[in-house]
């Protein structure tokens, strides 16, 4: 079954917002660290703030979808939600073994925020994982349930 690339790229925009959201204003109310991703990004790639908050949602909206529904969708095992779980745990790995060292926080964010930070990058990475899942796979799920099936005789 293939999943539609426009909702697979809805999923993860509202996946991204949800991500941010927690990053910029819960995570500080439950006392983690402060994760900006935009600074981060931004100071690695030069680009300033700006250009790192724009970096992480054509990630988060584009390419990270665009691989999700065209390569992983029929390969992962399970539901929509669960499928989106396992891209947003692949997502939180490679994070913090790849992206986190080149940012300069150590790999698993030991030299930003330890623990909390590596607690609170896996929960958003399955935060937007899972809204990604959920809203790509409904357009798979609906498209299913349009088509009649042809009974043989």
């Amino acid at each position: 079954m293939k999943v539609s690339v426009k909702k697979s790229m809805t999923g993860g925009l509202v996946g991204t917002l949800a991500m941010t959201i927690m990053m910029y204003f819960l995570a500080p109310m439950m006392g983690m660290p402060k994760m900006d991703i935009a600074a981060s990004l931004g100071n690695m790639l030069g680009i300033g703030w700006i250009g790192g908050l724009l970096t992480h949602f054509i990630n988060g909206a584009v390419i990270f979808p665009l691989i999700y529904a065209r390569l992983l969708y029929r390969a992962l095992p399970g539901t929509p939600a669960v499928k989106g779980l396992q891209w947003g745990a692949i997502l939180w790995l490679l994070a913090q073994t790849v992206v986190m060292p080149m940012m300069g926080g150590g790999v698993f964010s030991s030299r930003m925020g330890g623990m909390l930070a590596v607690a609170g990058s896996l929960l958003g990475h399955l935060v937007y994982g899972a809204l990604l899942g959920a809203i790509a796979g409904r357009a798979a799920d609906g498209a299913a349930q349009l088509r009649p099936e042809r009974r043989v005789a």
